[in-house]
This record gives structure tokens, sequence and C-alpha cells, in this order.
């Protein structure tokens, strides 16, 4: 099981190591490319839009069609995307590539996750490897800004796509020979729901990202965000009806479930919102070149991969929703922190000391808020709890972007801004640490109460 469990962790990590590994390239991809702002924002905001948009989709197409078919099947796009990505000649180009290297994301993510639920049995088996999957998740947004930094200094941004061919290929072969071929699902494919749930996050998706670029009030903004709302309205009234829905409803039965998901998507939108506004200070107020900024977050990732090691034996002894609320406490802890700096604050005296402090509580809580948004699903509903997981995160991450984009918008400064945008950051966290607190702790403390 080593075998499998390294092949879905690497994929997985390809996934979202390019969700950040763009930021710190994005000034040379502006000036090798020529793009327009609108252009730029688009490189990385298409791929967002299409990976939100068919999540669910990509979910319960792996319980359907077969988990290790699908698998492979993204990965192939993924690396075909990536290559596409790397040749780029122009700005229809490049955000054409962008979005196709989505579809491929919207099918690994939850086809990794799924490969777990279906592998691992119930109990510590499961735990480990769940934890290693929300070490994974953290690890790859911290480094990926750390290989983008370098790979853009050193070689070109370029390189930092190329790299993910390879590892495909790799991870295709791998798949192929090791990876268990699992019975198809019989039934009817939900087209309704699929292409309503589609339709209706992408609509939802656009609309929060257009908000980054143009205000909440604007006209495209709100026309977006009612048209994803009446459409996700339609999709889950279908869901209710449909026999074998894409999404079951009954996954949010679960207090546990629902409370990891709502954390989930405000601690996501938190973090990834944190990488983008961080890299600007660091470049922007500390003058620091891109492989600089990526070295930045080291005091961060390292702790957070240390911290994360020991996941495990702290849920044997405290239990999952103890570490998610300790976790969302120290990341909050440290935004708060963090939010003091000034322009004449040092990196040392001003922000290693958060650093340290979110890194511990990604690396305490990731892996047991990604276990409890899986907690209790049935093995015909893995696809669909775990599309579930990575639909909070991904919109979480979108939404955190542009919510504290427009938060951090009126102010005067570069440093003001950021320093906004963190203060944002922990009002966010406070509310997912009250959906942890409310939802997820309760409901644990009910489950041991009634084994014992």
């Amino acid at each position: 099981m080593g075998a499998v469990l390294a092949i879905v962790l690497v994929s997985y990590f390809m996934i979202v190591l390019d969700n950040s590994i763009i930021f710190t390239g994005l000034p040379q991809i502006e000036a090798t490319m020529g793009l327009t702002a609108g252009g730029l924002a688009w490189v990385q905001n298409a791929y967002t839009l299409v990976f939100g948009g068919l999540l669910l989709l990509g979910a319960r197409a792996g319980d359907l069609l077969g988990r290790r078919r699908v698998f492979i099947v993204g990965l192939a796009v993924f690396g075909l995307a990536s290559f596409l990505i790397g040749i780029a000649q122009n700005e229809a180009w490049i955000i054409a590539a962008r979005a196709f290297q989505g579809i491929g994301a919207a099918i690994v993510a939850p086809s990794s996750l799924s490969l777990i639920t279906a592998l691992f049995p119930a109990g510590p088996e499961r735990t480990r490897a769940v934890a290693a999957y929300g070490t994974t998740a953290g690890l790859g947004a911290s480094l990926g800004l750390v290989v983008g930094g370098a790979l853009a200094d050193w070689i070109s941004w370029r390189a930092g796509f190329f790299i993910n061919v390879p590892i495909a290929i790799l991870m295709i072969v791998g798949s192929a020979r090791f990876l268990p071929a699992f019975a198809t699902q019989r039934g009817r494919f939900d087209l309704l729901g699929a292409v309503s749930s589609t339709f209706g996050m992408g609509a939802f998706v656009y609309g929060i990202i257009h908000a980054g670029d143009h205000g909440w009030t604007d006209p495209v903004t709100m026309v977006s965000l009612a048209v994803g709302v009446v459409v996700l309205a339609c999709f889950v009234l279908n869901e209710w009806r449909a026999t074998q829905p894409i999404m079951p409803l009954r996954l949010f039965a679960s207090r546990e479930r629902s409370g990891a998901a709502v954390a989930r998507l405000l601690f996501a939108g938190t973090i990834i919102a944190f990488f983008f506004f961080t890299t600007q200070l660091f470049q922007g107020v500390y003058d620091w070149t891109p492989l600089q900024a990526g070295l930045g977050f080291l005091p961060m990732t390292l702790v957070q991969f240390a911290s994360s090691l020991l996941v495990s034996r702290l849920t044997r002894r405290f239990g999952n929703a103890a570490l998610v609320a300790t976790g969302l406490t120290l990341v909050l802890a440290g935004m708060i922190w963090i939010a003091q700096l000034t322009a004449e604050t040092s990196f040392l005296a001003g922000a290693v000391g958060p650093l340290v402090l979110i890194g511990l509580g990604q690396g305490i809580a990731f892996g047991p808020l990604t276990a409890a948004g899986i907690a209790g699903a049935r093995v015909e509903d893995a696809g669909a709890a775990s599309g579930m997981v990575n639909t909070a995160h991904q919109l979480g991450s979108t939404l955190g972007v542009a919510i504290l984009t427009s938060v951090a918008a009126g102010a005067a400064t570069l440093e003001t801004r950021v320093t906004d945008a963190y203060t944002g950051g922990a009002v966010m966290l406070g509310i997912a640490l009250a959906a942890a607190l409310i939802l997820i702790v309760p409901s644990e403390v009910a489950h041991r109460k009634t084994a014992s």
C-alpha cells in the first residue's frame, strides 16, 4: 500500500503545488509575454474558475467510470496542459491552457482523496493516510512559492510547468501498475446535476473573481453571483429528487462534515490569500527577489512539515476535533500577530514568529480537517465526499483572495494593503474556528459517548 499512497500523494502534491507556484513567477510572465493587467489576472483565474466549476463532476466521474481509469485520464490532461502552458506564446494561448489544466486538476484532486477513502480501512491506517494527504495540501501550497521563485530566478517561469510533465508520466505509469482496478458503480449519470453544478459553480466562481477586480457592486459581479446562486439552488433541488445524485445531500446530514466544509472554505481562503499578499510584502516592501520571497516562507514550511508528522499520534491521543480547533487557533494567533507589521519592522523581528505559528497551526489542522470532511461517508459516496472537501478548498481559495483584495483596496500604500488583508483574514479564521467549535467538536464528543 506504500506505493499506492506515494502515487496518490505525489499526484495531489503536483496539483496543489501548481496552485501557488505561479505567484512568484507572475512578474516574469507579464514581462516576457506582454500581458495586460487583466490578462495576467486571468492566467491564475482561468485555472481557478475551471477547477472550481468541474470539481463535483470530476469527483462523481470516478465513482461511475472507475477510479483508476479516471485518475489516469486526469493526470494525462494535467500533464499535457502543463506542457502547453510551458510553450505558450501569447495571452489567449496561456489562458486557454491554464483553463485546460484546471480540467485535469478537477479530476485528479477529488480522485486522489477518494482513492484513500476506498483503499484504506477506517482506523489508524486511514488516519495516517489522511494526515499525509492534509500535510501534502499544506506543503504543496507553501513549497510552490519556494520552487516557483527558484525556477523563475534560475531558469524561467516556464520551468515550473514543464516539471509537471515527467511527474505526470511517472504517476500514470505507476497508477497503471499499482492501483487496483475498481469496480464501477452501476446506474445512471446525473446529467442535470452535473450540468447545473458545473454551470452554477462556474458562474459563482466567476462572480467572485470579477469582484476582486471590479468590486462587489459591479453589475457583472452581481449578475454572475445571482445566476450562480439560482442555478446552484436548482442543483440542490435536483439532488434532493435524483435517485443517484452527483452530490448526495445525505453528506450534509453530518454536522461534522458540514462544519469541516465551512471551516475548510474559510481556512483555505485565508491561507491562499496570505501567500498572495505576503509575496507582495516580501518583494514590494522588503525589496526581495522572487527566490528570496519564496525562501521567506521557510520558517512556516519547515515547522508545518515537522508538526504534521505528529498528527497521527496526536489524533489517537486527543481526537480529531481537538486538533482542528487547536490548529485554527494557532493560525488565527499568527495572523493577528503579523497584521501588526509596519515597513520599519524587520523580517526577523516581525514576520518569523507569526510564520512559525501559522506553520504550526497548518501542520496540526490540515489533516484532521480533511478527515472531518470525509468522516463516516459510505464507500459509494467516497468520490462525492472528497469532491465536497476539494470544492470547499478551491472555492475558499478563490473567495479568500477576492474578499481580502476588496477589503484592502482602499489602502494608500502596499504595506497598509497587506496588513488590512491580514486583518480580514483573521476575521475569516475566527469564523472558521467558531464553525469547528459549534459543529465539529460536539459531533466528536457525541460520537465518543455513543461508542462508549
